[in-house]
């Protein structure tokens, strides 16, 4: 049960329709920045934005956006290989070398250095994709915030089928639907 007293049962959409001066722009830059042109394929994008929430303990954000990374042709299970070890985990070195850059961004961005960027383009990636990469990174470290602070729970497990199916199919315009009151 989320802390909301006026929304005991919100998820995230229901909180980003509660002020769509607020909840709007943060559901069109999700569609922007996840479903936008980008160095990185959409399931790229959502590995990214996920293991970033389990690095955060968020379990809302790591279950839906593992199904729907998964439902995008991301090997199932690499998430939680992620988690395990980033290091043997079975995913290609150039984005593994993203996936350390995030990881350092998200857990010690006092830390971060001109070698760590240097890093991420010796592995073929440009600048757009070191900005896509941080500016996930920024935007799901929001979005866990979001939810852990409002205590809204873990998605049901029988639930995400079909959250992941709405997210692959339309993308975050169904979010920005839903705040304007067009749930379709």
């Amino acid at each position: 049960m989320a802390y909301l007293t006026s929304m005991p049962d919100a998820g995230l959409k229901e909180v980003l329709r509660m002020e769509p001066a607020l909840g709007l722009p943060i559901a069109e830059y999700h569609q922007a920045l996840l479903r936008g042109p980008s160095p990185f394929t959409e399931g790229e994008r959502e590995l990214i934005g996920g293991y970033i929430s389990g690095l955060n303990a968020c379990g809302f954000c790591f279950g839906e956006h593992q199904a729907v990374a998964e439902k995008m042709g991301i090997d199932v299970g690499l998430m939680e290989s992620l988690m395990v070890d980033l290091e043997t985990a079975p995913v290609a070195e150039n984005m593994r070398v993203v996936l350390k850059f995030v990881k350092k961004l998200n857990d010690t961005p006092d830390r971060m250095t001109a070698a760590d960027a240097e890093a991420v383009h010796a592995a073929g990636w440009d600048d757009t994709a070191l900005y896509h990469a941080v500016s996930i990174c920024a935007l799901f470290n929001m979005n866990n915030r979001i939810i852990n602070g409002l205590g809204i729970p873990d998605h049901a497990p029988e639930a995400l089928d079909g959250i992941a199916t709405r997210l692959v199919d339309k993308g975050y315009e169904s979010t920005v639907g839903f705040i304007k009151g067009d749930w379709t």
